[in-house]
């Protein structure tokens, strides 16, 4: 990943897990039409990585994202708008649409460590990640009707429902009112809570330990909770004896079966 230089996000990489953080805080991270294409670029080169096994998706200064930057992609807009420049809009959506795309064709584990603002676009990204860690204090909004938008945005009214149930998400799509953390837990948009002093150690660990596991059993995984979502039930069944068939040819699985026979813990190598 030595190749990827963002300019509009900061990124690291801690043993086998890339940081993306989100670093405008005075803003609340804000982000802007670079930092779309190049979040975008990012997760398309992350399908080829062999040095980064799982991802974190984080904010400066207490706050994850707060969508779009009203000056510099709100403002924007509104030019095109009264410019008559339906092309210039429709390529916009287009390409915010292609960052939840890139995201979830990426088979490294996403996990979003989500505190303070989590807004528009930002709570689409966390949406669009893996394994979600949040705080009690963090607020997160689902605003586009406040700007006059439909909820239907990035992918929302296809993920959402899915995630926190139909009536929630219309309730969250049609009002834009915030969802503090302990209702993003109790419905299952975050999958824990932790302190704010411990969000981002909490997530690294979490990522870590999924670098750690079987990579391409990972990526599986999060293929065909993809790929599933429109099949009937026998036709996933029939789905997964092809993958996890599959799976059993990886020398992971021969790792894992000898590490157990041996009471210790496998080395898996992603191969």
């Amino acid at each position: 990943m030595s190749d990827i230089w963002p300019h509009h996000f900061a990124w690291r990489v801690e043993g086998r897990v890339g940081v993306v953080t989100f670093d405008r805080p005075e803003r609340k991270n804000p982000l802007t039409f670079e930092s779309y294409r190049e979040l975008t670029d990012t997760f398309v080169a992350l399908r080829e990585a062999r040095d980064v096994r799982a991802v974190v998706l984080t904010g400066a200064e207490g706050n994850f994202c707060s969508g779009g930057d009203v000056h510099e992609i709100i403002g924007p807009l509104v030019a095109m708008k009264r410019a008559g420049d339906d092309a210039g809009l429709l390529a916009f959506t287009r390409m915010t649409g292609d960052l939840v795309k890139a995201m979830r064709a990426c088979p490294l584990p996403i996990v979003a460590a989500v505190d303070g603002a989590c807004a528009g676009a930002g709570a689409i990204l966390a949406m669009a990640s893996d394994l979600r860690i949040g705080t009690a204090r963090s607020r997160v909004a689902f605003l586009f009707a406040r700007v006059g938008l439909s909820g239907a945005d990035m992918g929302a009214c296809a993920m959402l429902p899915r995630m926190i149930g139909f009536g929630r998400a219309t309730d969250l799509l049609l009002t834009g009112r915030d969802m503090k953390g302990d209702e993003a837990q109790q419905c299952g948009f975050y999958n824990r809570l932790a302190a704010p002093e411990s969000l981002l150690d909490d997530a690294l660990a979490l990522a870590r330990s999924l670098a750690d596991g079987p990579a391409a059993a990972h990526a599986v995984t999060k293929r065909c909770l993809h790929e599933e979502w429109d099949m009937d039930i026998e036709s996933a069944i029939d789905h997964e004896a092809r993958e996890q068939a599959a799976c059993m040819r990886h020398e992971d699985f021969e790792r894992a079966y000898h590490a157990f026979v041996e009471k210790r813990a496998p080395d898996f190598r992603g191969d």
